[in-house]
């Protein structure tokens, strides 16, 4: 049985992961409509990555006893100037979610939830590759700058996703 202070943590971090699967919604559209059919591919697939990461969270905490919380989901920023600028906003919510995972750790330990914890080590390492992803790609697309021919490669390559 999960204590009230983890439960609840648990709770906020699954409504974040929704919260990120919405985010990167948003992100797709946005280059859906500047015409980047390739990258909105691959942050769609992002979203459905996040939406399968809430859900573990929602599964885990059923399984442990607990009661889902489910709350509003906030409205994400719909509208960028430019590829450079979502990749950033991608990398600081990356990096948002990395301290809230790793937050929980550390209070699964102060709480001696060991069971919790080892669910948590996933996604600890889910963030590394969560974070190089974002990185990778913002790193490319400042190297590319002004080049639309480099964005549309960009574009090309991101939408081989599966």
């Amino acid at each position: 049985m999960l204590k009230e202070k983890m439960l609840k943590s648990l709770n906020q971090q699954m409504n974040a992961e929704f919260y990120s699967s919405y985010l990167y919604l948003a992100m797709s559209s946005y280059f859906e409509s500047e015409n980047f059919s390739g990258i909105a591919k691959w942050m769609k697939i992002q979203s459905q990555e996040e939406y399968g990461h809430a859900m573990k969270f929602y599964n885990y905490i059923l399984q442990a006893g607990g009661k889902i919380n489910l709350s509003q989901i906030e409205t994400p920023k719909s509208d960028w100037n430019s590829a450079e600028e979502v990749f950033k906003d991608t990398l600081k919510h990356e990096q948002k979610i990395t301290k809230s995972i790793y937050d929980l750790v550390e209070l699964s330990i102060e709480e001696k939830d060991h069971a919790t914890n080892i669910f948590l080590q996933w996604f600890v390492t889910e963030q590394v590759e969560e974070e190089a992803n974002a990185s990778k790609i913002l790193e490319r697309i400042k190297l590319i700058g002004t080049n639309k021919n480099g964005l549309f490669y960009l574009d090309h390559e991101l939408g081989k996703r599966a």
